[in-house]
Formats: structure tokens, sequence, C-alpha cells
């Protein structure tokens, strides 16, 4: 759903690195795009969420196939399965040099030369912004009529002219690619490509005769709920109006990617969800509703959508908890936000300021989620205004910071080409499910992503060979540990992995000799290490089921990851797990192991395994067919390809180590599997014994033990901290006493020594002040706590009169400190490094005031 273009899946087959399964396809792909998220709700066809249609061909029909297909599937009327599309609304674009589907438009379509219009890279070439394969297009456009701009085609105005559906000529190889219009053609594929995608929701509010996407048939239904909430009337208002699509899109955009597995978090996809949602929350804000509204919005979205994804409601209890559960969190946030903000704009009326600054409205944004519309909204019932220039500065620095972030992740889609050759020997073929050594030869040598003819000691390499025993990562388990030696050399292998769909590759660091390219080589799994990983990778399944025997079938997996004597394990639920919850969980993971219950794999259809009440995980992407894997018969059933025990019993071990939360509605369990949970165990077994030892307390007593002391020194503490107080309040007159005259204004000047905190000194200061009120009169006190020096200043209003001013002299105590402080006039404090300069920190506090 997030990929940049609907080609990137089939980026290895259209590079031929991969070969395709079949040579024709169509399909009708859910995408999210948020790059123009700001424009959703202002234009007639912005929407995050998206149905492309698509037809691709790999290697069989091209440019004319395609025009043919799409001319004919636009215009045929509605009774012949087509669109209907009357032609003379249909304009085209070409790439500014491509003479042949010009000349396809004209001799084979009939189209009038004048409604075809040529233009250059920006508009007409398409790749997906990385090296690898690209092409020139022919765009479709409908002519929505002279209401909505001026006539000319699209070349003039693509409001009016409305694109429809992009063929794609996917034929050449592209290096350097810089920018949209800035890359380089290094070839020709080894194959022509047909690529098309055509928006659904466009389709539809061209033919239901609505005037934009957020009023089709899938979409309004929100808008109108919205609507009917906030008892604003849609159409009465464009401000109101923009708010109301922006809530309808956002709103079905959240429910699809909750229905896909994404959970809201902070970053990556959930972070996009979490937006959304926010964005959603907040625009009923500005129509004036304070309360929920998802439990209402997300269920007309569900009936609106059901129909063509029934899944919406079969995973409704799922999708529903998470989507109500961020609402709340937010309207939390948005609560918490509201106060700081309100202190904020106190504060700036109290300094007599006009407007809110913007690094604050930045804070509010950036770390409580709080929307500048808010902001903006609140400030002004305030009467005041909001640095927006320096906001916008901010915000900006932080988009640049998440672009240059993009650019650097951006792996998913990098050029793979680099491993066609490879590939087109066959796939790799996995032998360690039943083997742990396994005899091959090196086919591939990769350096620094390079082909290489051999790689030498002390080199890192990734070697393909045609079949081996390693397990590269994949479903939660981390790659296998291992060695690949043959004649004169010895491999360590670091890593495992499938960087193309059906090749495995292998980095090594080449430990001795040299390795070359037809060398013949043995994969040797390392064993301890691979018996401990498949040991969590079982429990992992059993603690699943586990959790769904506890819980009930709300209880899915969001993801795991297991390694040696290691599993962690994120499913979906909406609160804390309690103590007694956890230790049912593991007794009955613990039990499953006691009674060594066999561990079964079977490959299947996937509509077959799924029939079987087989589990399929998000995240995990799976063929025609499937391996599943059965601990205890059906109790644990799910499709796996990682590697597992014979029998429940081999784990041994399972102790549950931590449960948190990693985000709304979802937790995360993690365990010790095995010897490693025996050792936890036994080191906690230890602890227990030193306690009872130490205590003279019996095993069973010793928490009742521990509670009564914690408790005990609670109340010896609050004796202490009573102690101290009434110590500190027997300082004042003496520190009154030693008031002198400095210049007109009477100075406490003193250094306290040690102190518990900076507390004890403002306490002190502010005390000995109240008895000098009278007076033109300056407290400044000096303390040392946790070693360092602590510098708290006061002063009456007669000595601010005559210009001591306590935010100034405590910057200049803490700069003869090493340190540094401020505050208001009235009382400031600050803290230093060295605590030997106290002496002239008074000294100069002395001079300071004697100079007023």
């Amino acid at each position: 759903m997030f990929t940049v273009a609907g080609m990137v899946p089939f980026i290895p087959y259209l590079t031929g690195v991969v070969p395709a399964p079949y040579s024709r396809a169509a399909d009708l792909q859910k995408c999210i795009r948020t790059n123009d998220i700001e424009e959703v709700g202002k234009t007639a066809r912005h929407g995050t969420f998206f149905q492309m249609m698509g037809n691709w061909s790999f290697g069989d029909y091209f440019k004319e196939g395609a025009i043919t297909y799409a001319w004919e599937l636009l215009t045929s009327s509605e009774a012949d399965g087509g669109l209907g599309f009357d032609e003379k609304d249909l304009w085209v674009t070409v790439y500014e040099t491509d003479d042949e589907a010009a000349d396809i438009w004209r001799r084979v379509i009939g189209l009038p030369a004048e409604r075809i219009q040529r233009m250059g890279r920006e508009d007409n070439y398409w790749h997906t912004g990385q090296p690898g394969p690209g092409g020139p297009d022919s765009e479709i456009f409908f002519d929505r009529g002279p209401a909505h701009g001026p006539g000319g085609g699209p070349a003039v105005d693509d409001t009016r002219f409305m694109e429809l559906w992009n063929l794609v000529f996917m034929q050449e190889m592209l290096a350097d690619v810089r920018s949209q219009t800035d890359f380089r053609v290094v070839g020709d594929l080894p194959q022509k490509n047909i690529d098309t995608g055509m928006g659904l929701e466009r389709v539809a509010f061209l033919k239901q005769g609505v005037q934009n996407m957020y009023e089709i048939d899938q979409v309004r239904p929100v808008l109108d709920r919205a609507s009917e909430l906030s008892g604003r009337r849609y159409g009465a208002d464009a401000g109101d109006d923009v708010r109301f699509r922006i809530i309808a899109d956002h709103v079905r955009s959240s429910m699809m990617l909750l229905s896909d597995g994404v959970t809201p978090a902070n970053e990556g996809r959930g972070y996009v969800l979490r937006r959304l949602m926010r964005r959603a929350v907040r625009s009923m804000r500005l129509l004036g509703v304070e309360e929920a509204t998802f439990p209402e919005l997300f269920t007309v979205s569900r009936d609106a959508m059901k129909e063509n994804y029934p899944e919406l409601e079969t995973d409704w209890e799922r999708i529903s908890t998470y989507a109500y559960a961020e609402e709340d969190s937010f309207l939390r946030k948005l609560s918490a936000g509201t106060t700081i903000l309100d202190t904020a704009l106190e504060k700036a009326k109290d300094t007599g300021s006009s407007s809110l600054g913007g690094d604050q409205a930045f804070l509010l944004h950036d770390t409580y989620g709080f929307p500048i519309d808010l902001t903006l909204e609140i400030a002004g019932e305030a009467g005041l205004g909001v640095d927006r220039d320096a906001f916008d500065d901010l915000m900006r620095r932080q988009r640049e910071r998440a672009k240059e972030d993009a650019r650097s992740r951006k792996s998913s889609i990098a050029d793979v080409s680099v491993y066609r050759e490879f590939r087109a020997l066959g796939e790799t073929a996995f032998l360690g499910y039943d083997e742990l050594t396994a005899a091959s030869r090196v086919v591939g040598i990769l350096v620094d992503g390079a082909p290489v003819d051999r790689a030498v000691a002390g080199q890192v390499a990734e070697v393909i060979l045609p079949e081996t025993t390693l397990y590269a990562e994949s479903g939660g388990q981390v790659a296998d540990k291992g060695t690949i030696i043959g004649s004169g050399f010895e491999l360590d292998v670091i890593d495992v992995q499938r960087p193309v769909a059906g090749l495995i590759s292998h980095t090594v660091t080449v430990h001795t000799g040299e390795v070359g390219i037809g060398d013949a080589a043995t994969t040797v799994v390392d064993e301890a290490n691979r018996r401990r990983a498949q040991a969590a990778h079982s429990a992992t399944h059993l603690v699943h089921a586990a959790l769904r025997d506890t819980l009930g079938s709300g209880a899915r997996q969001a993801g795991s990851l297991n390694r040696a004597g290691y599993l962690r394990f994120d499913f979906s639920w909406g609160q804390a797990l309690s103590d007694a919850t956890k230790s049912e969980i593991e007794e009955i993971t613990n039990r499953a192991i006691g009674d060594n219950l066999g561990v079964a794999t079977r490959t299947m259809s996937l509509d077959e395994a799924k029939a079987a009440g087989a589990m399929a995980l998000f995240g995990e992407k799976y063929g025609d067919t499937v391996r599943v894997v059965d601990i205890g018969g059906p109790w644990s059933r799910e499709l796996c390809g990682g590697t597992h025990v014979a029998t429940s019993a081999e784990i041994g071990l399972v102790s549950l180590t931590g449960e948190s939360s990693v985000g709304a509605a979802n937790r995360r369990v993690e365990a010790l599997v095995g010897a490693d949970a025996f050792r936890e165990l036994a080191s906690e077994r230890r602890i227990v014994q030193e306690l009872t030892s130490a205590l003279k307390t019996p095993k069973d007593k010793l928490a009742g033990r521990v509670a009564e002391l914690s408790a005990n020194l609670k109340r010896a503490e609050k004796r202490i901290q009573a102690f101290e107080a009434q110590k500190l309040q027997q300082r004042v007159p003496e520190l009154v006493a030693a008031a002198a005259p400095a210049g007109r204004i009477t100075l406490v000047a003193e250094a306290l020594g040690d102190v518990g905190s900076a507390d004890d000194v403002r306490t002190l200061v502010t005390q000995a002040r109240e008895r000098l009120a009278g007076e033109a009169a300056v407290v400044a006190l000096i303390g040392v706590a946790n070693d360092r020096p602590v510098v708290v200043i006061g002063t009456t209003e007669r000595a601010r009169e005559s210009g001591a001013q306590a935010g100034a002299l405590v910057k200049l105590a803490t700069g003869a400190l090493g340190g540094g402080g401020g505050g208001k006039p009235d009382l400031a404090q600050g803290g230093g490094q060295d605590s030997s300069a106290i002496p002239a920190a008074l000294s100069a506090l002395q001079d300071a005031v004697a100079a007023l």
C-alpha cells in the first residue's frame, strides 16, 4: 500500500531478474500516498487512499496492444462491459519523441491529431525515482467541460482535463536518477513491458456525476455523517467543506490501513496512519465537535466499503479497537496540550507580548501532536497571534530532515538488476529443513554491490549458491550463523537474506584463503545456534496460541523476533496484562512443552491452508503454495516458512520476562527460552536466597517482609524530611541577622555548605526575603547539592526599585562558578561546576549590589 508506484512489486519481473509467473496480468491495488496530503479536500482529485486499476505485460503485448485495450475499455458501452465514456471527451498526451505512440493513436484508434499532445519528461516519462526500469508513457484525459477551466487540452489545464489512465511503455534501464527529469538511460530492458494505472475513484466521480472524489458512493456517507454530528451543512461554507472532505478521506484511509494490519505508531507506516487519524480528529474539532466520533464515522465507512472488502466486517473488532483507542489517546493529548497552551498564552500576556512564540507552537505540534490550526484558533480567541514564520521555519527544517531520512530509506526500490544473472540460473534451493550441511558451488560473488570473480581474505562479500542449508532471515526468525568452506578457503557467514524472490544471498567475511566463481563449497550451519533459534521460533507459536486461549481471538500477532534463547512477540490488545494473566499464559505455554506435542509441517495451496484454519500473519508475503506448521494439531496452526523443533519438549522452558505497550492497542511480551530461561530463573533464585538469608525471613513470607521494610523506610524518610525542614526554619533568623549594608541595599550573601537539594536553598531564600520585605534587600545563598554549587537569589520590591534584578545577579554568580542560570527579577536560580569558586561568586555579588 505504501509503494511509490504500483510497479514496485513487479520490478523483478520488469527487469527480468525474476522470471514472471505469467506474461500478462490485470490487478486492482490498494494504495496509500500522502505526498500531497495538504491538498486533500481542496481539489477534486487528491486523496490519500485510492484503488489503482492496472494491466501488465511482461514481454507480451506492447504499445499498440496497451492503447487498443485502454480505448476499448473506456469507450465501449456499459452494456458491453466498458466504461461508456464518449470518444469526443477524451484527449491523450504522448512523450515528445514518441512518434510510434502518436501514430497508433491516429492510425489505429482514429483520434484527431488536435487531441494528441506531445509533452516532455516531467509529464510523460515514468520511473520510480530510483535506478531501475522506466519508459515513456501516454496519458488519457477526460474533458470535464468549460465550467471547469479553459480549453486547449491537458497541456493548458489539468483541472478541466483530468487524467484518467496512464499507459507506461516500460522499456529502458535508468541510472544516475536525480529527479523526475534528470536521469541517464543506460540501455534497453531485456524485454518490452506494459504498466498501466487508472484510479477507480477518478472514474467513479466522473461516472457518478458528482463534483469530486469525496462525493462518490464509497466516501460521501462519512462526509454526511460528519455533517450531522457537527450540525453544519456541507456546501454552506468553503472552509467547512474542506474539513468535511478531509474527514471523509482520512477516515476511509485509516480504516483501510488498519484492515491491512498497520497499527498506529510514531514512525514508518504506523506514523502515516496516526497522522491521518489525528488530522481527522482535528478537523472534527475545528467543526466544533470535541467528543469522540470514530465509533460513528468508522462504522459508516465500513458499511460503505464492506461490499468490496468483506474483511472489514469479519475483522471489525480488531480494526475498531485500534481506531477508538487512538482517538481516545489523541483527545487526551489535545486536552493536555490545551492546558499547556493556555499557560503559555497567559505568560505571553503577562510579558506584554502580542503573540505566542513559534518555538512554543512547534513544541505543542511536535511533542503533543497539537495541530497548529487549533493553536491559531485558541490563541485568536485569547486575542493573541502566533509567530507563524518561526513555526513554519521549524516545520521546514523538520521536513528537510524527514526527506533526508526518506532518501536514505529508499532501499525497498533499490536497483536489483545486479542479481539478474544469478536469479536466471533458477531459485536457490533451501535444504536446511532436513540437513545442516550441503555441498554446492559458487555461482556468484558481489563485493560492494558489484559482481567480481573472486574475494580474498579480509574482504566482506555476498556469495550466491544454487543450494544452501543456511536459513535466510524471514518470518521474525533471524538468519543462521555458520560457515561456507571449500578447498583453500573458509567463509564466516554474517548474514543471510533474500534480495529478490527466490534467491538467497550469503554475506560473508573471507576468513582464510580466497574464493572464486565455480569453486566447490559446502554450507555448514552452526548447529547449537540453529537449535536454540528454532526452539525460540516454536516457542513463539506456543505463546501466540496461549495468548489466544487466554484473551480470545482478538489477540492477533502484529510482529515477532526469534533468536537463540529469546523471543519477542507483539500482539493486538488494548490494555496491560495483569500478573495473573501473564502467569496463565506462561503456564499454558510450558504445559504445552511438557506435553511433548508433535510438530508437523505440510505444504499445500494457500486456499487449502486458510480453509484448514492456518493463521496468515500480517507482514508476510505468501505464494500460491505455502508451508503450514502444526504444534499439537489445530491448537497452533500457522503459515510459516521458519525452522522448528521436532516436538515441543525440545523447547525446554519459556520464562516471560516482560510485557509492555508498543502503541495504542498493541502490546509486547518478551521471554527467554531453553537454557537462557533456566539461567534467568536460577539467577532469580540466588537473589531470593540472599534476601531470605539477609532478612532472616522464610521464602514464602519474603514479599510481606520487603513490603514492611519499604513502608518503614518511607515513614523514616518523612520524619527525616520533617527534621530537615525544621532545621531549615531554624537557620532563617541566623541568615537575617547576617544581613549587612551593601551600598543602599541590605544584602544577605552566604555559603550554606552541603544541602539536600536546590529546593532547600530556594526555601531559605524566600523565607529570609519575607523577613526583610520592608527593606531594600537582596538575599543570595549558595549551597552544594550532589557536589555541585546551586545559587538562588531573591529581591524585595524596594530593592528592585533600586535596580536589583535577581536574574542578572544569578547570571553573574553562576558565571564565576562555571555555570549558568536565570529567572524573574524577584527570584532566580542557577548552578555551576566549581564549588571552590563559591567565595569568588559571593564577592562578585557583594560588589555588584554595592554598585547599584
